[in-house]
């Protein structure tokens, strides 16, 4: 699905991980049919493509949102929104549509209106002064099942973030 030649990427920095353990993202913007983009996340490599598609590249655990959302001549044809872990080379991971190899799901919306409403909650994150990519994956999971039974999710409080951060600083 995504070729990427290692030689081929323009690394953000000299240190960036090999290509191949990277999760490529294929993202396309055709105006008023396809958005792809990326809502948040630390991209590691970029490839242009041509003037309407790109991949980037994100490093292992980085943390990202993608976006996906057409149209066709009646209206809205599909908008979606996941939250997604990069994994590892050779962890398990789920498939995504332009993802390669796939990635650690956590937060999955489907419909304008739920995509609508996690937008608003990356918002409010990040109105907190808290990077959307630092946000604990346990909260991009509690959103989802809130969400996914038609419930607003709890907000993610500065100490809730503080504590996630305490927590990964001493795991391995």
């Amino acid at each position: 699905m995504i070729g990427v030649a290692a030689t081929s990427l323009r690394s953000g920095s000299p240190h960036a991980p090999a290509a191949d353990a990277l999760t490529h993202v294929e993202l396309t913007w055709v105006e008023k049919e396809i958005e792809f983009w990326i809502r948040f996340g630390r991209e590691t490599a970029e490839q242009i493509l041509d003037r309407r598609r790109r991949v980037v590249s994100f490093a292992p655990d980085s943390v990202f949102a993608f976006v996906r959302w057409t149209s066709n001549d009646y209206g809205t044809a599909l908008s979606r929104l996941d939250i997604v872990r990069a994994v590892s080379a050779g962890e398990r991971c789920q498939t995504l549509p332009f993802v390669s190899p796939g990635g650690d799901i956590l937060l999955r919306a489907d419909g304008w209106p739920k995509v609508e409403r996690v937008l608003q909650l990356i918002d409010a994150i990040e109105a907190r002064g808290i990077a959307a990519i630092d946000v604990s994956p346990d909260h991009w999971r509690h959103a989802h099942n809130r969400l996914a039974v038609g419930e607003a999710p709890r907000a993610y409080e500065a100490q809730q973030h503080r504590a996630f951060l305490l927590r990964r600083r001493i795991m391995p």
